[in-house]
């Protein structure tokens, strides 16, 4: 539980029975905070609490489940059909997801998830419950320049900043706190598996046959020694290629490469690793630091089965050691459960 984050007169606020569609429940209050299966209202709907939250607006964050429209002032409520996975989507079509959001196809598609193909899907905004795609980044340029003074050109933070349009919610869920905190742990962990932001691929050459699953059905269409290490979280396996261009519509089984020739796809395949895979954790690197279960947690489900639990303490302190100068640069304090 995230009690780090209830902070002055903030109130608590149980689990009530649902509401119906027709009546708002007690409208949501940011200082508030709730537990798992609390229902409030915001922007016209009634929303449900999954777990426990505080100053995470509804619409924006993936702990509230929409219910619906309430009330009389939400505008005219929307009726476009539920996403169905697998199903075929053309260019333009217009589907309520599972998290209560609306999205549509900006490319056809063979029913890939919202909200992790959105190379596919944008949001779409159907009576003010989807979150503004593009809010501003919480790391100025100048501070990404503090951080990294000894960086390759290649990791840039133009290639950052247009990347992180594929994954919305990255750093930009929660409070001002929690989303300083979360561009911080990434960076950490990007600055301890790049050396900096110096590699952009993997130094040890004797790896590279290694990390090609043949078993796959697709195989290795690059080669066997092609999916080496490669960007900000040092991207490898033919399998992790495969999944990372289906994810973000690009074709990085048969052309690996790409990941170290262009500054924007490497810096998303480290986002789309950091939002959607938990690695030898629990848990994605995202909802570790969203839900304020620690920048430990971030390790773990990155390299844990090295690093974590006495494995390798010099390299979770590396991590360590540079989130705690990351959130200082940041002005924000680094949070408890730091280590692994």
């Amino acid at each position: 539980m995230a009690l780090g984050l209830l902070t002055g007169a903030a109130s608590v606020a149980l689990p009530m029975a649902s509401a119906s569609a027709a009546e708002c429940a007690t409208a949501w209050n940011s200082a508030t905070a709730y537990t798992g299966g609390a229902v409030v209202s915001h922007s016209g709907q009634n929303w449900t609490a999954r777990w426990w939250t505080q100053n995470e607006t509804p619409g924006t964050a993936a702990v509230w489940t929409s219910q619906g429209s309430c009330g009389s002032g939400g505008g005219t409520p929307c009726t476009y059909p539920n996403w169905v996975a697998g199903q075929w989507y053309t260019a333009g079509s217009i589907v309520r997801y599972t998290d209560g959001n609306h999205y549509r196809a900006e490319h056809d598609n063979p029913g890939y998830d919202p909200t992790i193909s959105t190379w596919y899907w944008e949001p779409y905004d159907c009576g003010g419950g989807n979150p503004n795609p593009n809010p501003g980044f919480v790391v100025s340029e100048s501070v990404f320049n503090q951080m990294f003074p000894s960086r390759n050109s290649f990791y840039s933070y133009s290639g950052l900043t247009s990347a992180m349009s594929a994954y919305p919610a990255f750093a930009k869920t929660g409070s001002d706190t929690i989303r300083k905190q979360e561009a911080a742990a990434f960076l950490a962990n990007v600055n301890h598996e790049t050396g900096g932001l110096v590699h952009i691929v993997e130094q040890n050459t004797a790896n590279y046959p290694h990390y090609c699953d043949r078993t796959q059905p697709y195989g290795c269409p690059a080669g066997q020694a092609a999916y080496y290490g490669r960007g900000p979280i040092q991207l490898s396996w033919n399998f992790n290629y495969k999944a990372a261009g289906d994810a973000l519509g690009l074709n990085l089984l048969q052309d690996p490469w790409r990941v170290e020739r262009e500054s924007a796809v490497a810096w998303k395949t480290a986002i789309w690793y950091w939002m959607t895979q938990n690695g030898p954790g629990t848990m994605t690197p995202h909802s570790a630091m969203v839900n304020s279960r620690g920048f430990g947690e971030t390790i773990r489900s990155i390299n844990g089965a090295l690093e974590c639990n006495g494995g390798n303490p010099a390299q979770v302190q590396s991590r360590v050691n540079a989130y705690q100068r990351f959130t200082g640069l940041l002005g924000v304090t680094p949070g408890g459960n730091l280590s692994c």
